[in-house]
């Protein structure tokens, strides 16, 4: 069995304009007196990081491994959140996605597309370099406005959109298996990989791309009301990436699990700061002992009520004492026996 890595923390929610989340250098200083050990970041945060350099230069991805070391942290994953939602969306969403991509790209759809793909092509060759295997991203949507079955949707309408997907998709895969890196899909409302179902879909449309991977996220499993343990027992030679985020989901007589547009203090399901919800973190980290996973446990912070530096330094702490130092041998080899298989005919049993 192999012990989980950790305690990360992503950058995404913490990266500002003023200091020290406004460089990489005095972020990770930040991260790393609250106790963590390894940091995510955003790759399309320039404050924080040069996607395009890091594809193009091992000296300055050297140069952003040693800031990292320096402060005694490593490098979890890049995200490539922003960049994957923007390889596919669905035009109703439009304007909304803009705001996402470059100025000169907005209000162009085609050309917002295939800057993200490019995004996501570097961002693969970015994490070679970096010594990576795995990255953090989001599907993109062209089914979600479909989710659900009213009015009854054209019969194919489903599979034509994953099989679109897939093909936007197939290309960015074969570059990231070229690179040796896999990409754990964040499974999200709003993504049309959101739960098991969607995402066995999308890996069947991929032809079982090995590239295709998961990244968990118990709490989006909590405001679907999915099982997330059970999850992980069906998932989990596809889970690469986990973050660590909490939450809650609180039976309303007005407002079900999807919100009544709600701000997110008022919704039945909300995210918390770790500790704060209702995640069974002891089950899944037992989960991910015992299946081996090797990756980085990673807080994402998204609590609407407390305040982000105080969910990070919560954090940290609470990953740590929950991660499972995994056992090397079983607990009853003090027994002494040797594996051999007793003769049983000998004993009058057969």
């Amino acid at each position: 069995m192999k012990t989980i890595k950790g305690p990360g923390i992503f950058l995404a929610q913490f990266a500002g304009n003023d200091a020290p989340f406004n460089s990489l250098d005095s972020i990770a200083q930040w991260a790393a007196g609250l106790g963590y050990k390894g940091v995510q970041v955003p790759s399309n945060d320039a404050r924080l990081f040069d996607l395009e350099k890091a594809a193009e230069s091992q000296d300055y991805c050297d140069e952003v491994l040693g800031t990292l070391a320096k402060h005694g942290l490593s490098l979890t994953e890049l995200s490539t959140h922003i960049q994957g939602q923007l390889v596919a969306v669905h035009p109703a969403y439009d304007a909304a996605f803009d705001a996402f991509a470059p100025e000169a790209v907005r209000g162009n759809p085609g050309a917002r597309q295939q800057w993200a793909v490019e995004q996501m092509m570097l961002a693969a060759k970015a994490s070679e370099r970096l010594g990576l295997t795995t990255q953090a991203s989001f599907s993109g949507a062209l089914a979600w406005p479909y989710f659900y079955a009213w009015p009854q949707r054209p019969a194919q309408l489903v599979d034509e959109a994953f099989a679109e997907l897939a093909h936007r998709w197939q290309p960015i895969l074969d570059r990231f298996d070229e690179c040796g890196v896999d990409i754990g899909f964040e499974l999200h409302p709003g993504e049309d990989l959101h739960d098991g179902v969607t995402f066995e879909r999308f890996l069947e449309a991929t032809g079982n791309h090995p590239r295709a991977n998961i990244l968990y996220d118990p709490s989006h499993m909590v405001l679907q009301q999915l099982d997330y343990l059970g999850f992980l027992d069906v998932y989990h030679e596809r889970v690469k990436c986990f973050h660590v985020k909490d939450a809650e989901f609180r039976p309303s007589p007005k407002a079900g699990v999807y919100g009544g547009y709600l701000g997110w203090v008022d919704r039945p399901g909300r995210f918390r700061s770790l500790g704060d919800g209702q995640v069974d973190f002891g089950a899944i980290f037992s989960k991910m002992a015992q299946y081996d996973f090797d990756g980085w446990a990673v807080l994402e912070w998204e609590c609407a009520l407390k305040h982000p530096e105080v969910g990070a330094a919560e954090g940290a702490p609470f990953i740590e004492k929950h991660i499972i130092r995994v056992t090397e041998h079983a607990f009853d080899d003090f027994a002494g026996g040797d594996g051999s298989i007793p003769d049983f005919s000998r004993m009058g049993m057969v």
